[in-house]
């Protein structure tokens, strides 16, 4: 392509000496025409396909106020309200009285107040009369850790 001429770094020739053959760029012109050409027609063919085979129904009426909504599950509007929402609806229930079923004879009360009454009246325990053996080996369990911890302790400071 270019010739260097000696020590000085002077070159001849900084240039090309062939044009560029026009044929293959014709070629590829006319391919990228012909691509984009068959493109458009099947993107035409396949509109036409659909409008005929998917119906989109009747077209929505300017003068209806109404609106459909999607079904569910829809997406939150509001995230953050709605939680504060769900929050205090939930701690009103846990607070307050009220019937859960009336039929049956159940009702609410406030969670401050059922604790209370658990703890006085106690919580109902599974009555036993031989010890289970996993009971057993809890007691002994228990009673040997006092003195693995008393030896385990005089031995490190030896």
């Amino acid at each position: 392509m270019h010739e260097v001429k000696g020590d000085s770094g002077n070159s001849q020739q900084r240039y090309e000496t062939q044009d560029v053959t026009i044929r293959p760029m014709v070629w590829s012109a006319i391919g990228l025409a012909a691509l984009m050409i068959v493109g458009m027609l099947a993107s035409w063919l396949a509109f036409r396909y659909f409008v005929r085979v998917q119906k989109l129904g009747p077209p929505a009426s300017p003068f209806e106020n109404s609106r459909e909504l999607p079904p569910a599950p829809r997406l939150q509007v509001n995230p953050v309200e709605t939680l504060k929402d769900y929050q205090a609806e939930e701690g009103l229930k846990l607070n307050s009285y009220g019937w859960v079923d009336k039929k049956a004879g159940v009702v609410r009360i406030p969670i401050d107040l059922a604790m209370q009454i658990s703890l006085e009246r106690g919580f109902p325990a599974r009555e036993s009369s031989q010890p289970d053996q996993n009971q057993a080996v809890a007691r002994r369990s228990i009673a040997a850790a006092p003195k693995k911890a008393a030896t385990s302790a005089s031995a490190g400071t030896q």
